[in-house]
Formats: C-alpha cells, sequence, structure tokens
C-alpha cells in the first residue's frame, strides 16, 4: 500500500476498498480504459498550482508575470491549460512554440529562449509576435538584427554567478555554463546590442538551476544582478524544488514568492516588472505514472521489473533522482525491492531500496510526482511505445496524449530496396 499519500496530486484518496482515486477516477479503472504505462494528471491539483503561483506573486508584486517553463511538460492540453489558466509561457525551440499554439496560447504571452537559435526558430518567433526574444549569444544578435523588419524587444540572458546546490547537470548560473553570456562579457554585449536598431533591449534574463531548494539562492540571483546596469524588466527564471519521496522538505510557494520579491524590492527596485519561469515545482506533483508489474525475480536482490522505465522516466538515470514507487489496491507484508525498467540497461532503476508490499506479477504500481520531465523526455528505447496521458477532474477521465502505436513508429521509416 501506499506510505505517504502526500506525495500523491492534492485530494488523492482510498476508496472503501481500499482502491487509489486520482482527480476522482479510481486509478484502476483508468488502467482497464487506457492500459500501462499511464501519465495520469490530476487536472483540479495542477489547475491549483498553477492558480497558487499566480496569485502569490501577483499579491506581493502586482507587475509580475507568471511564465510556465514549457520544456516541464510539452504537451498541448497542457501548455492550454496554462493559458487558459492566465499564465504567460517559456518556450524553449520553435516545436515548443508551435505545441502552445496548437494549444490554444497566445504567441503575445511567451518568452523565446535557447541557447543555439536557428534562423528558422528565430524567424518563426519573430513573425509570431512573442513579447519577448531572449538573447543567449552574440550570435542570437546578429541573427535577430538580419531576420527583423521591426525592432524586436528582447533580454539578455546572464550568468549571475550562482552556483546552484543541485545536481551538476542542473546547474546553469556560473560563468562556464553554456548558457548565458558570462560575467565579465556582460557590459560588452549590452552595447552591441544597443548598436542594433533591430534590437530593444527591455531587461536582463538570469536562471541558476533546477531542483533548487534553497530559497537563498534565489536572493542571492537578485542580489548579482542589481550590481548590473538597471533595467526596467527583469526575468528571474525558476528552479523551484519540490518533494519526491517522503524525507525531502521543500519550500512553499509563498516562502519562494516571499524571499524572491523581497529581494526585488530590496535591491532592484519595487518600480520594475518581473517575470519568473517555474516549471517543474508547477506539474511535477500533479502527476504520477502507473505501471503493471511484469516480473519479480527473487535473489540476492529482489528486482520488480514493469512495463517501462527509462523510457518513460529518465530523471533516475540522468540526475539520480529518487522516487518512492507503491503497489496500490492491496495490502501484505513489506519486502525491500529494487524497481527496474524492461529496457536494456542496467541503468534503467526507478528506485532501488524500497519497501512494496510484496509484489506480484500483474500488480499495479504507481510513481508519485512525475509530472516534471518524465513526457518531456519519454523516448523509443528499445522501440518501446511512449504511454498516453489522461486528465482527470471531478471523476471524468479525458485522453490528452494517446498511447503511441507500432504505425506511430513505422510512419518516418523509408524502407531502402
Amino acid at each position: 500500500m501506499i506510505a505517504d499519500l502526500s506525495l500523491y496530486p492534492d485530494g488523492s484518496t482510498l476508496d472503501a476498498a481500499g482502491r487509489l482515486v486520482v482527480g476522482g477516477c479510481v486509478v484502476a479503472d483508468l488502467v482497464a480504459e487506457f492500459g500501462t504505462p499511464l501519465f495520469v494528471v490530476d487536472e483540479g491539483a495542477l489547475r491549483a498550482h498553477v492558480r497558487g503561483f499566480r496569485d502569490a506573486f501577483a499579491r506581493r508584486h502586482p507587475r509580475s508575470t507568471v511564465l510556465f517553463a514549457s520544456k516541464a511538460y510539452p504537451c498541448a492540453a497542457v501548455l492550454g491549460l496554462m493559458a487558459q489558466e492566465g499564465c504567460g509561457l517559456d518556450v524553449a525551440a520553435g516545436g515548443e512554440l508551435e505545441l502552445a499554439r496548437a494549444g490554444g496560447a497566445d504567441p503575445a504571452t511567451m518568452v523565446f529562449h535557447g541557447n543555439a537559435k536557428t534562423d528558422a526558430e528565430l524567424r518563426l518567433a519573430i513573425e509570431a509576435g512573442v513579447r519577448y526574444v531572449v538573447i543567449d549569444n552574440l550570435d542570437d544578435v546578429d541573427r535577430v538584427a538580419r531576420l527583423a523588419d521591426a525592432p524586436v524587444p528582447v533580454l539578455l540572458r546572464v550568468s549571475p554567478q550562482v552556483a546552484a546546490s543541485t545536481h551538476e547537470a542542473m546547474m546553469t548560473g556560473h560563468d562556464t555554463a553554456k548558457f548565458g553570456i558570462p560575467s565579465g562579457q556582460i557590459a560588452e554585449v549590452i552595447a552591441r546590442i544597443r548598436r542594433e536598431p533591430m534590437l530593444d533591449l527591455r531587461g536582463l534574463h538570469a536562471h541558476i538551476g533546477s531542483q533548487v531548494l534553497d530559497v537563498e539562492q534565489f536572493v542571492a540571483e537578485v542580489e548579482a544582478l542589481s550590481r548590473l546596469e538597471r533595467f526596467p524588466v527583469y526575468d528571474l527564471g525558476g528552479g523551484l524544488g519540490v518533494r519526491y519521496v517522503s524525507s525531502d522538505v521543500a519550500p512553499s510557494v509563498d516562502e519562494y514568492a516571499d524571499r524572491l520579491v523581497d529581494a526585488v524590492h530590496r535591491h532592484l527596485g519595487a518600480g520594475v516588472e518581473i517575470l519568473v519561469e517555474p516549471g517543474r515545482s508547477m506539474v511535477a506533483c500533479a502527476q504520477l505514472t502507473v505501471y503493471r508489474v511484469v516480473t519479480v525475480k527473487r535473489g540476492p536482490r529482489v528486482h520488480v521489473a514493469v512495463d517501462g522505465g527509462m523510457g518513460d522516466n529518465l530523471e533516475v538515470a540522468l540526475y539520480g533522482q529518487p522516487f518512492e514507487p507503491a503497489i496500490i489496491d492491496r495490502d501484505d507484508e513489506p519486502e525491500v525491492c529494487d524497481v527496474v525498467g524492461r529496457h536494456c540497461e542496467s541503468g534503467d532503476t526507478l528506485a532501488r531500496d524500497v519497501a512494496l508490499t510484496r509484489p506480484r506479477v500483474g500488480d499495479l504500481l504507481t510513481v508519485p510526482v512525475t509530472g516534471a520531465y518524465c513526457y518531456t523526455m519519454s523516448n523509443n528505447y528499445n522501440a518501446a511505445l511512449r504511454p498516453a496521458v489522461v486528465f482527470c477532474a471531478s471523476g471524468t477521465a479525458r485522453l490528452a496524449v494517446r498511447r503511441e502505436t507500432i504505425d506511430d513508429l513505422l510512419v518516418r521509416e523509408q524502407l531502402l530496396p
């Protein structure tokens, strides 16, 4: 059974028969209809998270905009929901922009990112009329100057030289990162942008990393920006961390907004416009993944193999991110197990040394807090088919992304004679 229901979307319960209920829907019934692996999104919980962010900043700093970091969940249904809830979008590629438009989002609410933007992507962003293009390097300056027919509002991404306390692969705020202008070159690049009539420099952008649990590091970011030339607009990025397992402690949205806005008022002034780009902290806790147990191998270690793995969750392999899986809808003695995937890699492990209800073939196993980056990085390792996404709200389930099929897998193949 589930050891900590608080890791599941807000409002998740067990019914009278002990079955897991998410968004008013019995998870076992969702599996019967949509199969496994399955991404289950609690739509009500997701909307509540979005409103919580939007309201937290609006109360403290009326000249603020919350932009969802699309890379955390680039699905048209999710991006459309963000637009419905009054959020802008941070898009980091032409494909994300097009998915957002397919979901009904207005490009005028988008900020266009990327450390390696192509001509085609910049042309798309400029013609679509995005709110800002973020300049990441001097090549961006040259491309926008060449492609634009009228001045383009831009922000300049800079290094705040803050080494975030997170996994090395998630650190983005130091001078050796691939993102932004190193601290020693910022003044020179600002001057270069101002010489280009097709670039309208409005402000600065910075981002220190992802899954950051110490809010004081965001304060340090603001302090670093205050030592540069002042601007009317500051995009402070995102990166707020979340609780993945029971032992984690993560800041609340109110704690984050309190410290960030206070730092802005003290160091940049109460009159500036601020943008924030939460991704993980908006969507992670609103989704769980459901698998079917395929094999239980008992030996020196107990390996519980499920019908998914690193094809639908690369967070463990890439970042060592811990998760807390559970066998649902029945109880038994606990057994310490490794939960592993179906892919031909020893690194295809979802969790190690976790206590599960003694597992059996056919059990349903859930992994909570998978709303960030799992859908994003889902892939066809071993030609596996990517999972479906289902939205649940008030007991009604609707398909947001259908399960991939063999025909989808073959559609781009050009068979040679």
